[in-house]
């Protein structure tokens, strides 16, 4: 069933009705309550235009908070769309804890398929890092275009793989920045090639941290500078095992290896 994120404020209707509060997750509202929601912009064009679907189609709304809304739809204008809220579920295909990737800047199209990948395998947040060994150097203009590019991309994984949330897709930072925004969750580390303190088996502990923030490099690696102030910093540093894989790869890894750890 097609899917599309709206900000909560959308279904305060719903809520005000009795259908369900912040702390009744997974209730369907009661019978008789009516509540319709309008979709506008791009989304109600690729409804009607791009999916072309018809009115008594049923689509899946987000409320960017976990909950999850079963709609049909009612009417189809030029640019909106309007639809009636059948029931809400609690949504069950969050990661236990918030994981945010920072990535450093990958050439070509690797970065787009990172950040793909990334959603489907549960990322919250992907930060995108310029790193001194990184290939691609964005100025502020240029990053500005790759940043809603990247947010496109994220988005539409959000939509596909059946997300409960959209993964927000920052705009890119400096390393000491990236490295210093990481420090902040419960649980952080840099994945590193060289003579790194753990394996990432070590690293994870038994229970699911409430959050989680990894550094992935870049094609060459991290400079001699940059890993000298992750050392100083505090910051462990782990590898993936006895091969060294590619920056586009790193990412799928450790998110695979964390929802088999803490999600299923």
């Amino acid at each position: 069933m097609p899917r599309f994120f709206l900000p909560s404020s959308c279904f305060d209707d719903f809520k005000n009705k009795g259908g369900q509060s912040e702390n009744e997750m997974g209730k369907a509202f009661a019978p008789g309550q009516e509540t319709c929601v309008l979709i506008t912009e791009a989304d109600a064009r690729h409804i009607s235009r791009s999916l072309r679907m018809k009115v008594k189609d049923k689509i899946t709304l987000c409320d960017m908070r976990l909950t999850e809304y079963d709609c049909v739809i009612e009417e189809i204008g030029s640019d909106s769309v309007k639809v009636r809220v059948l029931s809400a579920n609690a949504s069950l295909s969050e990661m236990p804890c918030r994981v945010t990737l920072y990535q450093a800047l990958a050439k070509g199209d690797k970065m787009d398929r990172v950040i793909q990948k990334a959603v489907e395998l549960g990322a919250c947040g992907i930060v995108p890092v310029q790193s001194e060994r990184a290939v691609v150097k964005l100025d502020e203009e240029n990053a500005g275009k790759k940043t809603q590019r990247w947010q496109k991309i994220a988005k539409e994984a959000s939509g596909q793989c059946g997300r409960g949330r959209l993964c927000e897709v920052s705009r890119p930072v400096d390393f000491e920045t990236a490295v210093n925004m990481m420090k902040k969750d419960e649980l952080f580390f840099v994945c590193y090639e060289g003579d790194a303190d753990k394996t990432l088996k070590e690293l994870l502990p038994s229970r699911c941290p409430k959050s989680i923030g990894f550094l992935i490099g870049p094609e060459g690696g991290f400079s001699f500078r940059e890993v000298g102030y992750m050392s100083e910093s505090g910051v462990p540093m782990c590898k993936l095992g006895k091969r060294i894989l590619r920056t586009e790869t790193a990412s799928g890894y450790v998110l695979s290896c964390l929802s088999f750890l803490y999600e299923l």
